[in-house]
């Protein structure tokens, strides 16, 4: 049928009309909000690259939590910050590491049992090169050592899991990780915590807030012999698939917006549940512009979020949890 018989706008007139004709509906439920978290007490440190994010201690982020579940945001994912770091990033494991100790004094407090928490998984945060991996040197050359990394990473995701963490996140793009975490947590009793990939995790420039956030600039060199090569779609569905094969149960894709076909094509092929990252980039992009005026804030927020649900994302991770809560309330 042509216009004039057709008129696709009979069913924009209203609010009320395009409410009940909306494909695609944000819920404070299906956002993820992640915390920063450092020692001390009382800390509440501004990171100068992202407006409203701050490094906080744990008295600090139950703060945080707190206001969360208050306004329905799903779950927290949680990075820590130590306060020394060595070569193999030792702190990532430790009983009393930063993260440990947030997910415990979380899960005692008994008004934040809303809330799932999520672990994120990598060194990087923990050793003084700032790599994901051990680095292995011979004189002026390096590089990742992806076996003996992948061991380090199964621990922590053990430690992790018997502080309390609902989901371990690994995002280090080692192979092998997700098999071999999953075989250190059912030996330990762990079988019931589930791991969420990031399975197609890109080397991108939309980062760099992040690494200020949680101190976690590489020393020398860059990511990218171990994080995916943005050009590749094709590659994205083999480490999912091999992911999928070594046991993850859940998906997270990242960077958001600049990867938006790779959500898509995801979503299309696997049935997993899957999120994507609104990475810190994309965060502090756009409160640049709020900040000149150059975009209205809320509207930009809502329908940042609502193209990464539209894409096929089922949860989002973004730093906008709180704000985009507070409209959707």
């Amino acid at each position: 049928m042509n216009f004039p018989q057709t008129r696709m706008r009979r069913l924009r007139k209203t609010e009320a009309m395009r409410s009940l004709v909306r494909e695609t509906h944000l819920r404070p439920e299906a956002l993820i909000y992640p915390l920063f978290i450092c020692p001390g007490e009382g800390v509440r440190k501004p990171i100068r690259s992202m407006p409203g994010v701050f490094n906080l201690s744990v008295d600090e982020a139950l703060k945080e939590a707190e206001l969360a579940a208050s306004l329905g945001v799903g779950g927290l994912l949680l990075f820590g910050l130590p306060a020394e770091k060595d070569e193999l990033g030792t702190g990532a494991w430790a009983e009393d590491g930063i993260p440990q100790t947030a997910l415990r004094a979380i899960k005692r407090q008994s008004s934040l049992k809303s809330l799932v928490t999520i672990a994120d998984v990598c060194l990087c945060e923990y050793t003084s090169h700032g790599h994901c991996g051990v680095v292995q040197r011979d004189g002026d050359h390096y590089h990742i050592d992806n076996d003996p990394s992948v061991a380090l990473l199964a621990k922590t995701a053990v430690s992790l899991a018997e502080a309390g963490a609902d989901i371990v996140a690994p995002s280090d793009m080692m192979d092998g990780r997700i098999a071999a975490m999953r075989e250190a947590m059912d030996e330990a009793r762990l079988q019931d915590t589930p791991i969420m990939s990031y399975a197609a995790k890109f080397a991108s420039a939309f980062y760099g807030p992040f690494r200020e956030a949680a101190d976690s600039a590489p020393q020398f060199g860059d990511r990218r012999s171990y994080q995916m090569d943005g050009a590749n779609m094709r590659e994205a569905m083999r480490e999912i698939d091999q992911d999928i094969a070594e046991g993850a149960d859940m998906l997270l894709m990242k960077p958001a917006m600049p990867y938006l076909d790779v959500i898509r094509a995801a979503r299309e092929r696997y049935d997993l549940p899957m999120g994507a990252y609104q990475v810190s980039g994309e965060y502090s992009m756009m409160h640049a512009a709020f900040e000149r005026g150059w975009l209205e804030p809320e509207r930009t927020m809502m329908e940042s979020l609502l193209g990464i649900r539209r894409a096929g994302a089922d949860f989002i991770v973004t730093y906008f949890a709180l704000e985009a809560a507070k409209v959707l309330a």
